[in-house]
């Protein structure tokens, strides 16, 4: 499910972008998740970084769609920003917060529907450096390379990252099989490790950035140092 927020003050606007994206999905069985907003204040306000992909008008009363990507790129960097504009001298502009491209105003649908093709697979070249959590009142998405383990704990699995830690309601099984491929091993049956954090391994533990020292149970010792070998290319002696 793709998250798309379209913000735009004109109401016939508007649903014409959500008929297009609707128009998308029966064409490309896609499935988008679509909220509108009637101006770029509105986004802001309280925004997370839920979405994938927004979809900014320039021109609009409160705040204008150049303003509200400055506020979202600080707490955002990684969603897709598209500009709706009347005027194509605004397009330069669009490259200071990062925006993928623009659509020019009355927008045609294939001009449209390139737009999202191309978003689209931006976003699945780069969904898997990325970790979607449902975490209690919302959704975080975290890079994995942040990643240092993840801990089962009862019916929780908590995450802890180089920036702090997060409790989801997923068992560490499901979050495992979101990263396979992704160099996470577990070192026993509570842990899951991001090899990339592993500074060394003692006795029976294995010592992680940010002063963590795992127990590598002994059934998973050999494997464990193995796949440590592996994804640093060289052979331990």
């Amino acid at each position: 499910m793709i998250r798309i927020g379209i913000a735009e003050d004109d109401p016939a606007s508007a649903a014409l972008l959500v008929e297009y994206l609707r128009r998308y999905e029966r064409g490309q069985d896609e499935q988008f998740q679509v909220t509108t907003f009637s101006d770029g204040a509105d986004v802001v306000a309280g925004y997370r970084p839920d979405f994938d992909i927004l979809l900014l008008d320039i021109e609009m009363p409160r705040l204008d769609g150049f303003s509200a990507a400055e506020r979202i790129r600080l707490l955002d960097p990684d969603v897709i920003i598209i500009f709706i504009t009347n005027m194509r001298q605004y397009a330069i502009k669009g490259y200071e917060v990062d925006a993928l491209s623009y659509v020019v105003k009355p927008v045609p649908y294939f001009a449209f529907a390139q737009e999202i093709k191309r978003s689209v697979a931006r976003l699945r070249r780069r969904s898997a450096d990325y970790l979607l959590l449902q975490v209690d009142g919302g959704l975080v998405r975290l890079p994995t390379d942040d990643i240092v383990f993840l801990e089962s704990v009862k019916h929780r699995t908590m995450v802890h990252t180089v920036d702090g830690l997060h409790s989801v309601v997923a068992p560490l099984k499901a979050l495992e099989a979101q990263l396979e491929g992704k160099h996470f091993f577990r070192c026993n049956s509570g842990y899951l490790v991001n090899l990339r954090h592993v500074l060394g391994v003692t006795g029976s533990d294995a010592r992680l950035v940010g002063g963590h020292e795992l127990l590598v149970s002994r059934p998973r010792k050999k494997a464990f140092l193995a796949a440590m070998t592996d994804y640093l290319g060289a052979r331990l002696q």
